[in-house]
């Protein structure tokens, strides 16, 4: 009897151990996707900020980073030329990251002016390229793009303007992924960038944004910090920014269009790039998790980065504490779920269901980003470096 209380009371403790486990990784989960988004949507309906008008004109310099870009580059190029900015305010900077096809010579093939070239003596990765470019750049703003990124026509008026504000040290537009060609992870990839504008909209509305979008963002070239080839710019020279006194801001109408990658591979290795370059980029700006020094941008930073990317250990805490209660009533159809949901991202990775039942794309890119995120983790902690990138998105 004696042994059987034992057993009974260890069973209990585990029960109740499973349970704490599995409501703090619900807790978790709910907090990095629905109340932190809640919490901004309060905080930011306090505040008013009047939207920037599009009739302040500054100098610009228009970086495109390239490697290998000979299908794109010749449109990209032109469809910049031809944007609605005053010609003699803006040049064109192509930064050939040691390219080996015939980018460089359609980069040349262009008469006007406004267009240089800058190679890469070698290939040392985006940032590298972008240090050297923001160097001999003569504009007072530097707008990055990338070579595939189409941009709205007023796109960089809408940049520009933001900085009449001389508060203002960097400005990021917003992306608006399409699926060409009906891709695995398209829909995924598309719901989860509303998402992430949204996030950007409410951040900027209260302060300051703590991130820019990749392929469609500016910094004041006077506020400009040169970074390491192994982090990722577009997270990290927005944080400098931010240390030297200036607010980052999102601005909504300034658009560039952009394909989904084609397939799973090449968005999982994408994103494992991506995130290992965020994470490098978080730790060089160790200043800003001080909440008494920065209180806004240190609680965005562990909302928004931190804790998301340690979403991947919430959901493998859940997936466990849950199979220990399974046989608990309410916790197996917990459990039920999971399996299903992973079911769903598995099935679509084998069968091209997506082509009729899109919706299964959400589960898939959702394992994506967090197989991603963990891997990253893990390449952070073995010192692994990413520099160098491969295009993906060829268009012609």
């Amino acid at each position: 009897m004696v042994a059987m209380s034992g057993l009974w009371l260890a069973s209990g403790g585990t029960h109740n151990a499973a349970q704490v486990c599995f409501w703090v990784a619900v807790a978790a989960l709910f907090y990095v996707y629905v109340g932190y988004p809640l919490l901004l949507a309060v905080l930011a309906a306090f505040s008013r900020r009047r939207r920037a008008e599009p009739d302040y004109v500054p100098t610009i310099s228009f970086l495109i980073a390239a490697y290998n870009e000979e299908a794109s580059i010749e449109r990209k190029i032109s469809e910049t030329l031809a944007l609605d900015y005053p010609a003699e305010k803006f040049e064109v900077l192509v930064l050939s990251d040691a390219s080996t096809d015939r980018t460089d010579t359609i980069v040349r093939s262009f008469a006007d002016p406004r267009v240089r070239l800058l190679r890469m003596a070698q290939r040392k990765g985006k940032t590298h390229a972008q240090n050297q470019g923001a160097r001999v750049a003569r504009g007072e703003i530097l707008v990055f793009s990338d070579a595939t990124a189409t941009y709205h026509a007023q796109a960089l008026r809408y940049l520009a303007g933001n900085y009449r504000d001389p508060k203002v040290g960097a400005v990021s537009g917003r992306y608006r992924y399409f699926d060409a060609q009906t891709s695995p992870t398209g829909l995924g990839s598309i719901a989860f960038w509303d998402y992430e504008n949204l996030i950007k909209t409410l951040q900027s509305k209260i302060r300051t944004i703590t991130g820019c979008c990749g392929c469609i963002y500016s910094i004041r070239k006077s506020a400009y910090t040169e970074l390491p080839a192994d982090v990722i710019s577009d997270l990290t020279q927005p944080l400098w920014v931010i240390q030297k006194g200036y607010r980052a801001v999102f601005e909504d109408r300034a658009l560039a269009f952009e394909e989904t990658t084609a397939s799973t591979a090449e968005e999982f290795s994408m994103r494992v790039r991506v995130v290992t370059r965020g994470i490098r980029g978080l730790l060089s700006v160790p200043e800003l998790f001080k909440p008494w020094k920065y209180p806004w941008v240190a609680f965005q930073l562990f909302s928004h980065k931190v804790l998301r990317w340690m979403v991947p250990f919430f959901l493998i805490l859940l997936f466990l504490s849950n199979a220990t209660l399974v046989a608990l009533p309410g916790y197996r159809y917990g459990f039920a779920v999971q399996i299903l949901f992973y079911v769903f991202a598995l099935f679509s990775t084998a069968v091209p269901v997506h082509r009729h039942f899109k919706l299964l794309g959400i589960p898939l890119y959702f394992c994506i980003l967090n197989t991603a995120a963990l891997l990253s983790i893990m390449e952070v902690l073995r010192g692994r470096k990413y520099v160098v990138w491969q295009t993906v998105r060829n268009q012609s």
